[in-house]
């Protein structure tokens, strides 16, 4: 079982691991990113408690391989599980810990197929019980529901509230991620909720102090829990 799906299942057992950051690259930003984004990431991943990275790149093909085999080493250095978003097949020929799929997306048995017994597949769930409980009968190796607040980075279609993790968490040993607008500041009832990871992207790149700051910042929340 890869560390990353370990902290959620250790954290309902033992509920002394702490919550974790998941975090997600912007949907798009300069085609030089090689390098310089790169660098972000590491500064981001070096500041700690950050269990996953998801690649939200809307771009060709082509040029999301690129980024990905450059962000790959980052995160392997790092031992910090690396998924793409959307992609199962692109995930598998470029050596992803896993893939996100949305509700919308490939189905999940197809998406498993693709990317294999040892990688992530993680499944959008909204507000759901009942889509998160099918998801994880399926075999999703966790359930993300949100939007929990408004979001800079994507339209808040779907409202989530606190309670459905705290009912998650009592019911199921499947890991949860909790995403939509979350900062540093309003993340507090989430983690209480019993969020085993916080999906962040805009508050984390678009920090006024950089993103390995806002990471810090995350960090003063979430290592009280």
């Amino acid at each position: 079982m890869p560390q990353f799906l370990q902290q959620g299942a250790m954290r309902r057992m033992a509920s002394k691991t702490p919550c974790q950051i998941y975090l997600i690259t912007p949907p798009s930003f300069e085609r030089t990113i090689g390098a310089s984004f790169a660098d972000l990431l590491a500064a981001a991943l070096d500041e700690g408690n950050v269990a996953c990275v998801q690649l939200r790149l809307k771009d060709t093909e082509g040029n999301v391989s690129r980024v990905a085999d450059k962000l790959l080493k980052v995160t392997k250095n790092r031992d910090v599980a690396f998924v793409l978003n959307d992609n199962p097949s692109l995930a598998a020929r470029l050596g992803c810990d896993g893939v996100h799929i949305g509700q919308n997306d490939i189905p999940y048995a197809e998406a498993r197929n693709l990317v294999g017994d040892d990688c992530i597949v993680g499944v959008t769930c909204h507000n759901s019980k009942h889509l998160a409980m099918e998801a994880s009968e399926a075999g999703a190796d966790y359930v993300a529901f949100g939007a929990f607040y408004i979001s800079s980075t994507k339209e808040r279609v779907h409202t989530a509230d606190p309670s459905i993790l705290e009912v998650w968490s009592q019911v199921t040993n499947v890991p949860c991620v909790a995403i939509g607008g979350i900062t540093s500041h309003n993340c507090q009832p989430l983690i209480e909720a019993g969020a085993d990871f916080l999906a962040v992207s805009g508050s984390v790149w678009n920090f006024e102090g950089g993103p390995a700051q806002a990471v810090k910042e995350f960090n003063r929340v979430l290592l009280n829990f």
